[in-house]
């Protein structure tokens, strides 16, 4: 055989051994660790909807995950994912977008203020930005407002204390206020407000300019920080859009936004202090034959999620296993047991 730089690659880098022939549930190869995770290294995630169950399962292996807006006691466990407790590091709800993430480092800094962020519904008013946190809204624009403050404080402290930011980009699509730029993790009348297109505008930013938000979102933090250093782990969502206003078929437009979401994330993981896990790709793998998702092909099945986690902790180790661990054996569907709250996926109640 006459020599050429394939000959001699390992079975990863072939399609035929490091996919079709390749066991998707346990992945050669797909993902190895460009950093160590320190059992006492303070962990805060954020991210579109399926980050929830990387914040889950984290915390159930042993990791530090911390939590900044604990539920009050007396609220039944029940009713906290409801309310916004315990999903992620923050009460801040899904941050489907980098630039939603951008603009909450700002505020954190003190170096922007959304405008047209409280929104009113049947008489109560709620916070624009994480509309989901209050599903009953409260009785005031003020109350809001106060409520937003302490909120900011508290992420103001989680930024500020991590060693390890996760964050899963989900979207691209993003409704925004034309007048201030304020963007939104729903289209106002969704949850609550009112859609007026004097108001609001429909974007979808390209790889550039979602590049330059993640640039400046870590440079914001580095100044929130004092330049003391913290170390990412990128990840792409692999749920698809539950419903698109771009004008193109849904299809279409999903793949466009996995793609410049992944391009960014791949970017940024060059950066010696960035990793990326590759929980998109896991999900997605031909190999899987869509399995990997419930029957709507939207929501990724429990034991997928399991399984993608099954490959993360492959490479960091469990610090402290929990009668619940992430690893157990992958059975039949059940339902996504684990649960998630995600506002996108009401976008589906207006599909005909």
């Amino acid at each position: 055989m006459e020599k050429n730089p394939y000959v001699g690659l390992p079975r990863t880098a072939f399609w035929k051994t490091g996919v079709a022939q390749e066991n998707p549930y346990s992945i050669e190869g797909i993902y190895r660790k460009k950093f160590k995770i320190h059992p006492k290294s303070k962990i805060a995630t954020a991210g579109s909807c399926f980050a929830q169950h990387i914040s889950r399962h984290l915390k159930k292996n042993g990791y530090k995950v911390l939590d900044v807006e604990p539920p009050p006691p007396a609220l039944p466990k029940d009713l906290r994912q409801k309310f916004g407790f315990s999903m992620y590091s923050a009460r801040y709800g899904n941050i489907y977008t980098v630039r939603q993430l951008l603009q909450l480092a700002q505020e954190v800094a003190g170096e922007w203020t959304p405008k047209n962020h409280i929104w009113e519904k049947d008489g109560k008013f709620f916070d624009a930005l994480r509309p989901a946190v209050e599903p009953e809204g409260l009785d005031s624009a003020e109350e809001v407002q106060k409520h937003r403050q302490t909120h900011i404080s508290r992420v103001r402290q989680l930024f500020k204390d991590l060693d390890v930011f996760i964050f899963t980009l989900g979207l691209t699509e993003m409704w925004v206020d034309k007048r201030s730029g304020t963007v939104y993790p729903t289209a106002p009348g969704v949850l609550a407000g009112e859609f007026d297109e004097e108001n609001f505008e429909f974007q979808n930013p390209n790889f550039r300019l979602i590049n330059r938000d993640m640039r400046d979102f870590i440079e914001v933090l580095g100044r929130i920080r004092g330049e003391k250093e913290f170390k990412m782990i990128l990840t792409v969502s692999p749920v698809p859009l539950t419903a698109t206003a771009s004008g193109n078929h849904v299809l279409s437009s999903t793949i466009y936004s996995k793609s410049i979401l992944r391009a960014v994330a791949g970017f940024w993981a060059e950066k010696p202090f960035v990793d990326y896990f590759p929980s998109y790709e896991i999900v997605t793998n031909p190999r899987m034959h869509s399995t990997g998702f419930s029957d709507n092909l939207r929501s990724v099945r429990d034991e997928t999620v399991k399984m993608v986690m099954k490959h993360f902790f492959a490479s960091h180790s469990i610090v402290r296993s929990s009668k619940k661990s992430s690893l157990v054996s992958v059975g039949n569907d059940k339902g996504n047991s684990d649960g998630v709250e995600c506002e996108e996926e009401l976008l589906e109640a207006f599909g005909k």
